[in-house]
């Protein structure tokens, strides 16, 4: 099988042949049709988050079709259509697993970082960490929604009941937790790098109420804020967006150093938190979810063998919405 392979960090990903892995036991193996590229594939790639193994294949925002299921593997069979997310496995038995939040589990495993991903025709996967995909999603729309949906939709839930929103980095993650949070009532506030009136352009035309520059207060105080850019200086920018009372959700699983900030700004209960990962219940929640919105992804493809163009494109703030990588 082909697999874009990351072997020195810091360097392109190199295109190789591979053995096609077999399923183990609870496992299944998936023909790859598409695999989304998320900021975190570039947080590894680049070296910002610790190398856990190599040679690795990045991606973990997989769609395709189940081609053979390894021993007592149950819920899906050979020719059913699953999505395979960023939590790829956990230990099932401390007590963050047996207190409903795996998420946190020390032993984790992840797609694309510890394990394998999606950069390549075929992946193997612990089927009780997979998703059926909806039906209303073609393959390259729905692989997005397996992380920029999955984890956006965490941080929103942390956020959920704000008649104000602030989303800080209006790329993948956001462009679908916003029509998520319009859809149940919530007033949209988007902030983009400055100057990029492409990407304000673009939220507005999903709904937002008002789109600026991460450099401009918002016209309205916000209730709450999520931030999807790796920035910390975004840090107390949002915290002074938001009223007293008001939650600023940190949505990355890396970001620049958080700059110090007057105590004021934290003051009268406002609160910083952090999401990590996602949980099979946020899976589940947001795939039920996302049809009814109907939750729409704007996506731009690119073929297997041009995974570092999309990875620069991305770097570089070249498209809105996500690319995605289709293996025809």
């Amino acid at each position: 099988m082909r697999a874009m392979m990351l072997e020195q960090v810091g360097k392109p990903l190199a295109l190789r042949m591979a053995a096609r892995p077999s399923p183990g036991a609870g496992e299944i193996l998936v023909k790859v049709a598409a695999c989304a590229v998320c900021r975190t594939d570039l947080h590894i790639v680049d070296g910002d988050l610790p190398t856990r193994r190599l040679p690795l294949v990045p991606g973990h925002e997989i769609v395709g079709r189940v081609v053979a299921a390894g021993a007592g593997v149950e819920g899906f069979a050979p020719g059913d259509r699953v999505g395979i997310p960023w939590l790829a496995g956990t230990c099932g038995a401390c007590r963050y697993c047996r207190s409903g939040r795996e998420n946190l589990c020390e032993s984790a495993r992840f797609t694309g970082y510890t394990v394998d991903g999606g950069y390549a025709d075929f992946a193997v996967a612990d089927a009780r960490f997979c998703f059926p995909v909806p039906e209303a999603y073609a393959d390259e729309e729905a692989a997005p929604l397996m992380c920029a949906g999955l984890i956006g939709f965490r941080a929103y839930r942390k956020a959920r009941g704000a008649r104000r929103l602030g989303l800080y980095g209006f790329g993948a993650a956001a462009h679908l937790i916003a029509q998520v949070a319009i859809h149940e009532g919530c007033e949209v506030y988007a902030f983009a790098k400055p100057g990029d009136e492409k990407g304000q352009s673009f939220a507005r035309s999903l709904g937002a109420v008002w789109a600026g520059g991460s450099d401009e207060p918002p016209p309205d105080p916000l209730d709450a804020a999520i931030i999807f850019a790796p920035v910390g200086a975004l840090v107390p920018a949002a915290l002074a967006a938001v009223e007293p009372g008001g939650t600023v959700v940190c949505a990355g699983i890396h970001m620049s150093d958080v700059p110090s900030f007057p105590y004021a700004l934290l003051w009268r209960e406002r609160t910083i938190t952090s999401v990590a990962n996602l949980t099979r219940e946020d899976g589940i929640e947001f795939l039920k979810i996302a049809p009814q919105v109907p939750v729409k992804t704007a996506v731009h493809p690119y073929p297997l063998e041009r995974a570092n163009d999309a990875l620069d494109d991305l770097r570089r703030g070249r498209f809105e919405g996500a690319a995605v990588l289709t293996m025809r």
